[in-house]
């Protein structure tokens, strides 16, 4: 199990690093000149050389590339250049808004996912299986910032069962959950009907292993074979895909931070793309990807933990 976890631990590594620099790339090669943006239209060609010196713009890429990631391994992200303030300042401020919103999505995808393919499982060619199977096709095929608007103006504006915007009142833990739920429910939603397919396509499989068949025959209840013995194993390929699932989750909340206008990372990276601030975009871009990297890392050790397998394909 070390020497899996070692093996995983690099890779998670190795794809930051590549990711992290191609974006950097991509960025600093974009058309258009940040200093026109910061500076306004008006700035003299002597202040926006003397602003791009200063910055590092001049430098080819490579020595750009060099220098942010010599400043990450020192623990620096760089500066905002509107607000003249650290990154790690506005990165780290926003990060627990976007956490919150993921781990709501993750939390309604598999409660509902899990129970609904279970259930479908439990439920063979029946009608209420072949119901349950359009709901998840259904919740896949629907677009997560399309839920997003339905939801609110469902739920906030005609209903008024949840509020509009928000992220609710600092320290108020209840008024923080209540502005969640909806948000975290349009992002989810999607995952429940893949977590749902995966469950009942995995469950079914089980249910066909020669362990399964010796407890029956051994006399145990149906209910306690299927949710006590085959569930346990069924519900690992959903482990999986829900820590794989972390980047569209992350996608799907710059959306849900825009239309329910909550503070995030999402909405950070949106703010400062427009604003070609490069360092808060890829402060906020170095952050989201290893914390999509280490979910993924943790989601695939979990599942090499409760299933032995797992760590021989490696």
């Amino acid at each position: 199990m070390l020497t899996y976890t070692l093996q995983r631990v690099a890779l998670a590594l190795a794809i930051v690093f590549v990711a992290i620099s191609a974006l950097f790339t991509i960025m600093v090669t974009l058309p258009g000149d940040p200093t026109t943006v910061l500076l306004g239209p008006r700035a003299t060609p002597e202040i926006r050389a003397e602003f791009r010196l200063q910055m590092g713009l001049d430098n080819p890429i490579y020595v750009q590339l060099a220098d942010f990631w010599g400043r990450v391994l020192a623990g620096d992200l760089g500066t905002d250049y509107y607000r003249n303030r650290p990154v790690a300042v506005a990165v780290f401020s926003a990060l627990p808004h976007t956490t919150a919103l993921v781990f709501g999505a993750i939390f309604w995808s598999a409660s509902l996912g899990i129970v609904l393919g279970a259930f479908s499982a439990d439920n063979r060619n029946s009608l209420l299986d072949r119901v349950t199977g359009v709901l998840s096709v259904a919740f896949i095929a629907a677009p997560s910032f399309v839920v997003a608007l339905y939801a609110l103006l469902l739920f906030s504006v005609t209903l008024r069962w949840f509020p509009t915007i928000g992220a609710g009142e600092p320290g108020d833990i209840g008024s923080r959950l209540y502005h969640l739920i909806l948000p975290s429910l349009a992002i989810g939603l999607a995952w429940v009907g893949y977590v749902a397919r995966i469950v009942r396509a995995s469950m079914l499989e089980t249910l066909s292993e020669s362990y399964i068949r010796t407890a029956r025959a051994f006399g145990l209840p149906r209910r306690v074979v299927i949710y006590n013995y085959a569930l346990r194993v069924a519900i690992l390929p959903a482990v999986q895909v829900l820590g794989v699932g972390i980047g569209g989750m992350l996608s799907a909340a710059v959306f849900a931070e825009i239309v329910f206008s909550r503070p995030g990372i999402g909405s950070l990276i949106y703010d400062s793309v427009s604003g070609r601030n490069y360092p808060v975009v890829m402060g906020s871009m170095l952050v989201a990807i290893g914390f999509f990297v280490t979910c993924a890392l943790i989601a695939d050790l979990i599942n090499a933990a409760l299933d032995p397998r797992h760590r021989t394909k490696s």
